[in-house]
């Protein structure tokens, strides 16, 4: 695992952008797994920046998303589709004819789920997956205790995680649902490449868990241990806990430029 400790959110989100670029120059049609919520915002906005500077091409890009709410309608505007919509297919000028996303209104949610397992193998696997990580060491919706091996599922949301997202709905928790659709970690591991982008004090223990912990479902991020190209960028206040942050500082100011991240 590559920890990259950067000065600030605009910083990181540069950095996952450029990542994303080079991507897809490489990879036209590269499938892109989106993450939501605020953290990940800086990084749509740089790639957008760029695709309006006329440095990288999308036309030809793919986005999946990784989680959504069940039972909220595909056009309720707190939906992840509708969220990914506006935030990242809008921005790029990318049409939902290619976007990859779980039925959250399906009658039957378990044969949803594996039908969106199913259709994200057919394109071909995730090339590059943006992850934000919950001050629980969540990754999607996989909460503390979520299989290492599980698959895209239905879980019930912890009141904590209902809490922090209510501020998307008026403040109101009782708007907030119950139940998700969430990749797996099993599925989130088959990513080419996990980047796992946290800002801001309230996630510096768990990124010290994810990072320098053990293994365990008690912090589900800490999977991420396992895969081959697996990349955590923090700024300096989520990176306060980890005992290694001079080292990570060290390896990074001396990597070779045309490795990337």
């Amino acid at each position: 695992m590559e920890v990259v400790i950067v000065p600030d959110a605009r910083a990181g989100g540069e950095l996952v952008a450029e990542a994303m670029a080079q991507l897809l120059r490489r990879t036209p049609d590269a499938l892109l797994g989106a993450a939501t919520g605020s953290t990940p915002l800086p990084v749509y906005e740089a790639l957008a920046a760029r695709v309006r500077a006329g440095a990288v091409d999308v036309s030809r890009a793919r986005i999946a998303q990784l989680d959504e709410y069940v039972g909220l309608p595909p056009d309720h505007p707190e939906s992840y589709r509708s969220v990914l919509r506006r935030e990242v297919l809008e921005p790029l000028g990318i049409g939902m004819d290619a976007f990859l996303g779980p039925d959250g209104a399906a009658e039957d949610v378990t044969a949803a789920c594996e039908a969106y397992d199913k259709a994200l193998a057919a394109a071909g696997g995730v090339d590059l997956q943006l992850l934000g990580i919950g001050t629980d060491g969540h990754i999607g919706f996989n909460e503390p205790c979520s299989s290492l091996a599980s698959r895209t599922r239905i879980k019930t949301l912890t009141e904590q995680t209902r809490v922090d997202n209510a501020r998307f709905f008026d403040g109101d928790i009782e708007q907030v649902p119950h139940h998700v659709i969430t990749q797996g970690i099993g599925t989130i591991l088959e990513a080419r490449h996990l980047v796992l982008l946290a800002t801001g004090e309230s996630k510096a223990e768990a990124v010290a868990a994810t990072v320098e912990g053990p293994v365990a479902a008690v912090c589900p991020a800490s999977a991420l241990q396992l895969h081959p190209h697996a990349t955590v960028v923090v700024d300096e206040a989520a990176a306060s806990e980890l005992k290694l942050a001079d080292y990570f500082r060290h390896t990074y100011a001396n990597k070779p430029g045309w490795q990337g991240i």
